[in-house]
């Protein structure tokens, strides 16, 4: 079938309602509310000037047809500003697939952007790296931080999203702690004699039909080594929120932490000019719409 009214425009604010009834249809198990609440995230962050807020839509004739959600961040490289994108949730009704390539030819147009698609399904990883991504993650590791000795004369403080200050920190660093507040994570900082060291982790989604144990993913730390130095600290304040497991992206077993390394599940892929560091998935999918 010939769609002559079908092109690729960029989603505005008065799509939000049909973009996701599209996502509600295109992703099952994932409710209209899920979308709604993610949307109304990307409607209200900072975006870098001149980059789309939401990403691209096909349009046919004023109805969303498939859709391509775009997040973009803006990240300090050493001393270089850098514009990271998220390319997140993709779906394009069956009968306009042949359009399909217009969405991810458009969004991935700027050579200076470092791409990222931290949520692949394992059978597209061929796929996605034939379209010169590459990874940058290639694993979890499956901690369980109370089981690591606490280091002596430190403590853990829990975050306010309303925190204005939080001492040891840069002011760039306490705003990132308390918008993930906002976003319903969990943000922290351990004290100890050697210094004010900051987290962020996020609950785990218990799917459908499998019973996971009590999980946090770890979204922010400065480096593994700074997490496994305050394991034990976060792992005791965990228990008592009933959470055992921290999920740490990862290229091999973090020395200093008890738990499984694995490279079946995880992945993560980058294309552009700027390598993602481990341990920061601020900002990203799994934080604006949740896990």
């Amino acid at each position: 079938m010939i769609h002559t009214k079908v092109r690729c425009r960029e989603i505005t604010e008065s799509d939000v309602d049909g973009i996701a009834d599209l996502l509600t249809r295109g992703f099952v198990g994932r409710s209209r509310n899920y979308w709604i609440q993610g949307l109304r995230r990307q409607a209200f962050r900072p975006v870098p000037d001149g980059y789309p807020r939401f990403g691209y839509m096909l349009d046919n004739d004023g109805e969303p047809v498939g859709v391509l959600l775009l997040i973009y961040t803006t990240r300090k490289d050493g001393e270089e500003t850098a514009i990271q994108c998220n390319l997140s949730s993709w779906y394009v009704e069956p009968a306009y697939r042949n359009y399909a390539p217009l969405l991810t030819k458009i969004a991935q147009r700027h050579k200076h952007v470092t791409y990222l698609n931290i949520s692949p399904a394992v059978w597209t990883w061929p796929i996605i790296e034939t379209q010169g991504f590459r990874a940058y993650c290639r694993g979890l590791f499956f901690s369980v931080p109370a089981l690591s000795r606490a280091p002596r004369w430190s403590k853990i403080e829990v975050i306010s999203p309303h925190a204005k200050q939080v001492e040891g920190l840069s002011e760039a660093e306490t705003e990132l702690l308390t918008r993930h507040a906002r976003y319903n994570c969990l943000s922290l900082v351990c004290r100890t004699p050697k210094g004010t060291f900051p987290f962020i982790l996020q609950p785990v989604r218990i799917r459908r039909g499998f019973i996971a144990p009590p999980a946090m993913q770890l979204i922010y730390c400065r480096s593994a080594a700074e997490y496994a130095a305050c394991a034990g600290r976060i792992g005791r304040l965990l228990l008592r929120l009933g959470k055992i497991s921290v999920i740490v992206d990862a290229n091999e077993p973090i020395p200093g932490l008890v738990g499984i390394y694995t490279e079946r599940r995880g992945r993560k892929y980058f294309k552009g000019p700027h390598r993602p560091r481990l341990g920061d998935l601020t900002d990203t999918e799994l934080v604006l719409f949740g896990p």
